[in-house]
């Protein structure tokens, strides 16, 4: 390549830069803001678990626990496992930017609570499907659970996952599907 060229940038890797470019801030400006904005989604989700974990937590020592079928016991400890697993993967962030403060490693914090956040809202939903297929099955019986799990799964997949997912890969551009593609194919 010539001195002074680039490789071709994508839509959204111009979109990007320009977006970055407009925002005047220095490296570890964007670190400090990628930091901010990651832990407060956190906290978000941590709201979700702390409720659902309660929720979980008093379950088996109401009055009517005795009630519950083999079925119904083992949907609760699974869903009670992976909703501990969500909250552990969503409170890590928190506790390795504690261990790690002023050791210099946010790049390192960013891109793994960026992966912890997605593992634990993907066992957050499966958390969430697993309560309503419960409730639905103690509650109502039959076809219900199936059909309201089904359906929870869809629309927390679709709203959280395929929507962000889609948006993604509309805004990609061609050079960087291509590329990836290739990566994918070897």
């Amino acid at each position: 390549m010539a001195a002074g060229s680039r490789s071709p940038v994508t839509d959204e890797n111009a979109r990007s830069e320009q977006a970055e470019a407009r925002r005047d801030e220095t490296a570890p400006e964007r670190l400090d803001r990628n930091t901010m904005e990651l832990l407060n989604e956190l906290r978000v989700a941590n709201t979700g678990i702390q409720v659902m974990f309660a929720f979980l937590l008093v379950v088996p020592f109401q009055h009517g626990w005795s009630h519950v079928d083999g079925f119904e016991r083992t949907v609760y400890f699974v869903t009670f496992l992976i909703v501990a697993l969500a909250a552990f993967l969503l409170m890590a962030p928190s506790i390795h930017h504690r261990i790690l403060f002023r050791h210099g490693q946010k790049p390192f914090l960013v891109e793994v609570a960026n992966w912890f956040a997605i593992a634990g809202g993907a066992f957050l939903a499966l958390g969430f499907v697993g309560i309503l297929l419960l409730i639905s099955d103690v509650v109502v019986g039959g076809a219900a659970p199936g059909i309201v799990a089904g359906a929870a799964a869809v629309t927390v997949g679709t709203l959280w996952f395929v929507v962000p997912l889609a948006r993604r890969e509309a805004t990609r551009g061609p050079g960087r599907r291509a590329r990836t593609e290739r990566k994918s194919s070897s």
